[in-house]
């Protein structure tokens, strides 16, 4: 069972608005390269890091995914993928067990929306996760913009 914590969505939201206006691939990228001791920083960090990028991509869909020991990290934009820098193993299991948190998903597969506070606006995503026996995956649905 997952570890409820109702201040997960909170850090996550101050983690988006502390790196609002910086150049989301560059800190992802060094975020990915140099994990700190603290797992749990790391993975809010990476999260809303690659949040806040696929929001400015104006894309449709974050996905992390980790298949038979191989981790990878994709913004779709219609026809066009964008490969981020993956995680560490123990930083993408916290991103993925901070997610089941926050959304009470103790279930192998689930999804629910979720709204994350940005500043003086908010936006709606849908969040997918799925585990089976040799892969796990995230899945950020955004909405069409403009």
């Amino acid at each position: 069972m997952e570890i409820h914590d109702p201040n997960l969505h909170l850090k996550l939201m101050e983690m988006c608005d502390c790196y609002l206006g910086t150049d989301y691939a560059a800190t992802v990228q060094k975020v990915a390269d140099a994990p700190s001791a603290d797992t749990q920083e790391d993975a809010l960090r990476y999260l809303a890091l690659a949040l806040l990028y696929t929001l400015t991509e104006e894309a449709h869909q974050l996905s992390l995914k980790q298949k038979k020991g191989k981790i990878t990290v994709t913004i779709k934009h219609d026809d066009e993928k964008i490969a981020l820098r993956p995680p560490t193993r123990p930083v993408f299991e916290k991103i993925i067990a901070i997610m089941r948190g926050i959304l009470h998903l103790d279930e192998d597969k689930g999804g629910m929306p979720l709204t994350l506070g940005l500043k003086n606006d908010q936006i709606e995503v849908q969040v997918k996760v799925e585990r089976t026996a040799d892969k796990e995956t995230l899945k950020v649905k955004f909405p069409e913009l403009g």
